[in-house]
């Protein structure tokens, strides 16, 4: 770029000092013009001065060229060429980075400028007459404007960035706008105009290439299937063009929830058991259907929309949970109405119209609610009764008849007593079968009118006791330790237990229930407040813990304690049953194993073919010379192979006379020289393999063979069979007992092939 723009300065500098115009080169004037008249006398015309024309001088930033660069050219009028004009310069950068030639005006720059620093300097100028230093021209003001270069990418001096956009919008929807700045001169050229493009984040998104508005490029973007995007937006000067500089920014981009998912509920049918004993109010289920929008496009409400559900239970929405909690509305009888159906429904509350088309924004589901039989107490016909009675009637006189029933559906015989902590118990007694009250004794009416008495009515053979407990307290009382007992009244109406006290320090637990599985449940825990009679009254809490044990006929406790302790471990009978099964089996699998390897017998040679891998071994000492007997290797060999006696080559062979060849003849494996040598050591490599007698296999057979016609005759052992030997030995017998037995086998020998 450099090269490029300074030809053009300096030709605009020359073409500008040609026509003299008012860019760059100033121009003096004159302020007298001289006329020469006639008569020869000059007439001076005066007219005003007219001071130095200027305009700006251009200088490229970032030169980096060897040499000062050129700026412009300072001349006056009075200069006519004989250096008598000195030009000086003052101002900013003057000296510095601006010199001036003083006898030509020529200005140069000795450094190299940086527009983004500084764009322009005002300098001034003079010329001075060089003799006498007076002022030929005016001081003049002038500036020198540093041209721009493109040396400045694009930057985003606000990024990264964080954006948002609703999911499901529309192609097209604005995003966020990013905008870059560049330092160049964007009056200059195109060295600031800046272009914009996307590097990441297509298909999903596009930036407009002026604007830098990004927006949506793709139709039904769903949260749900992805929620975050990452968008590199990139900023290139020079219009875009091959050459510019360029800068990128990274754009995080999140889809915003709208409501575009119906709740759902994960399945259609649930159920849930209450007790009848039940108090209003109680929650007995919930259930909750799943959105996945968030906040509040997850709102859901929970509705009863059958009658039979509205009118028995209710229904609200646990705000945190997003559950329908169903709640009972009205008591619960058994013996009436043993289930109830809610159809449920959940809707959303905030439903957008845009997303109608995905379908209603709700959906149902069936609570089927089963009513769980409790063991009421018996019910009186009446709340109370008035009853009357002469005084002064003899004892055992009937007063009246209560009469009360046992509202559950077995209806079992009612058994009635009346309450001990009345004094009127003393002056009446009721009959515990038909609930006939009669007085025990004359009563006066003018010593007391009325008497009030309590009537407990209790099924027959209800309530049987399982435990009595009893407190300890450390504190000594003056008239002995009394307690009493009861059940927290915090908490609900136990189902399954109660507690009587029997207001002497002890207290009865007593079963509500008829039966109890302990496969169903084993534990139950029944907490127990107790408080003394002291001034205050302290109180404590305990939880009893009871265990339901599997019983034989007859109620027979059968194996409690052990069950108990199985099922801490939390381990079933047929559990264990299987571990022990698995222990029997194992056991068994190790004790056939053990008796197959000691019934195993495993022979010494296992076959004929295997037995050069067998290694016997004998620990037997020599008997040194004295031993005449050698040791037998036939224990080495195959007995098999002792049936047949071959003929062996690696000992010498016996010497025979009637039954061998004739003196004269000569044996088959001297007359080598009629046979091919190497057909002979074939046949024997044969015989070898196949002779089972043969030593072990590594043993090593040598055969020689010099041929015939050596002036010096054969050394071979093989024709000397027949051929009695000419060596004397018995010189062996003189050297003593030693060699006494290697004489005698020399003798022997001597002796066998004479004969």
């Amino acid at each position: 770029m450099t090269c490029c723009l300074c030809p053009f300065l300096v030709c605009l500098c020359f073409i500008q000092r040609c026509y003299g115009a008012s860019h760059h080169v100033p121009t003096k004037v004159p302020s007298k013009n001289q006329t020469k008249l006639a008569n020869g006398e000059t007439e001076v015309h005066h007219r005003p001065k007219r001071g130095w024309i200027w305009n700006q001088f251009f200088v490229l930033e970032e030169h980096i060229g060897p040499d000062a660069q050129y700026v412009g050219k300072l001349h006056s009028n009075s200069d006519k060429g004989d250096g008598s004009v000195r030009y000086i310069l003052s101002g900013e950068g003057a000296g510095t980075i601006f010199i001036i030639d003083e006898v030509t005006g020529d200005i140069h720059a000795t450094k190299s400028l940086d527009r983004e620093r500084k764009a322009h300097y005002v300098l001034h100028a003079q010329a001075l007459d060089r003799n006498t230093e007076e002022a030929l021209e005016p001081k003049s003001e002038f500036i020198i404007k540093v041209q721009d270069i493109n040396d400045n990418a694009p930057k985003f001096p606000d990024g990264p960035f964080e954006a948002t956009v609703p999911e499901m919008s529309e192609v097209g929807t604005s995003v966020l706008q990013v905008t870059a700045t560049d330092s160049d001169d964007p009056t200059y050229g195109n060295s600031a105009k800046i272009v914009y493009s996307i590097l990441q984040g297509q298909p999903y998104f596009s930036v407009d290439p002026k604007t830098g508005i990004i927006r949506t490029a793709l139709p039904n973007m769903d949260r749900e299937a992805r929620e975050h995007y990452t968008v590199v937006i990139q900023a290139k000067d020079m219009a875009g063009q091959v050459g510019g500089l360029s800068g990128s920014t990274t754009i995080n981009i999140t889809l915003t929830d709208v409501n575009d998912n119906p709740p759902k509920f994960p399945q259609k049918n649930y159920q849930v058991l209450v007790l009848e004993s039940a108090e209003v109010g109680t929650p007995v289920g919930k259930l909750k259907a799943n959105d996945d929008d968030l906040g509040t496009n997850a709102d859901i409400k929970y509705t009863i929309i059958n009658s039979e559900g509205a009118n028995m239970f209710s229904i609200a929405t646990n705000r945190d949970t997003k559950e329908g909690i169903v709640s009972l509305k009205k008591p619960l009888n058994y013996e009436r109405k043993k289930t109830y159906t809610l159809h449920i429904e959940g809707l959303n509350t905030h439903a957008d119209p845009r997303f109608t088309y995905l379908g209603p924004f709700k959906d149902t589901a069936t609570l089927k609610i089963s009513v769980g039989d409790v063991d009421e107490a018996p019910v009186f016909s009446m709340d109370y009764y008035i009853l009357d009675v002469y005084e002064n009637s003899p004892s055992g006189t009937e007063v009246g008849t209560v009469t009360a029933r046992d509202p559950d559906g077995d209806n079992k015989p009612v058994r009635y007593e009346l309450d001990g902590k009345e004094e009127e118990e003393s002056y009446f007694r009721i009959d515990a079968k038909s609930g006939v009250i009669r007085t025990t004794q004359p009563l006066d009416r003018e010593d007391t009118p009325w008497h009030n008495i309590t009537v407990v009515a209790s099924e027959v053979g209800r309530y049987p006791v399982i435990q009595t407990v009893r407190a300890v307290d450390k504190d000594d009382f003056a008239n002995g330790q009394r307690f009493s007992f009861a059940l927290p009244s915090q908490l609900p109406v136990n189902p399954n237990f109660t507690l009587k006290d029997n207001e002497d320090s002890t207290a009865s637990i007593i079963a509500r229930r008829r039966r109890f599985s302990h496969l169903t449940q084993e534990l139950y825990e029944l907490p127990i407040v107790v408080w003394d009679g002291g001034e205050p009254s302290l109180t404590g809490t305990s939880t009893l813990t009871l265990r339901v044990c599997p019983c034989q006929r007859h109620g027979r406790i059968r194996m409690c304690q052990g069950e108990a302790f199985l099922s801490s471990a939390g381990l079933s009978t047929g559990a264990l049953i299987a571990i022990l099964l698995c222990i029997i089996i194992l056991l068994a699998i190790v004790v056939l194993f053990i008796t197959l390897r000691r019934s195993k017998k495993e022979p010494l040679i296992i076959s004929e073919e295997d037995i050069r891998e067998n290694v016997v071994t004998y620990d037997d000492e020599g008997g040194g010379e004295e031993d005449t007997e050698a040791f037998d290797i036939v224990a080495l060999r195959n007995p098999a192979a002792a049936e047949e006696l071959k003929f062996r080559r690696d000992i010498r062979p016996e010497a025979r006379s009637q039954c061998g060849f004739a003196h004269g003849q000569r044996s088959p494996s001297v007359e080598l020289d009629e046979v091919d040598v190497h057909k002979f050591i074939k046949q024997r490599l044969v015989e070898a393999d196949m002779d089972a007698s043969m030593p072990p296999y590594d043993s090593l057979q040598t055969y020689a063979y010099e041929g015939q016609g050596s002036p010096a005759g054969t050394i071979s052992p093989l024709d000397s069979l027949g051929v009695q030997s000419e060596q004397e030995y018995n010189y062996l017998d003189d050297w003593g007992p030693e060699f006494q037995k290697l004489a005698e086998l020399y003798g022997e020998a001597e002796s066998d092939v004479t004969t």
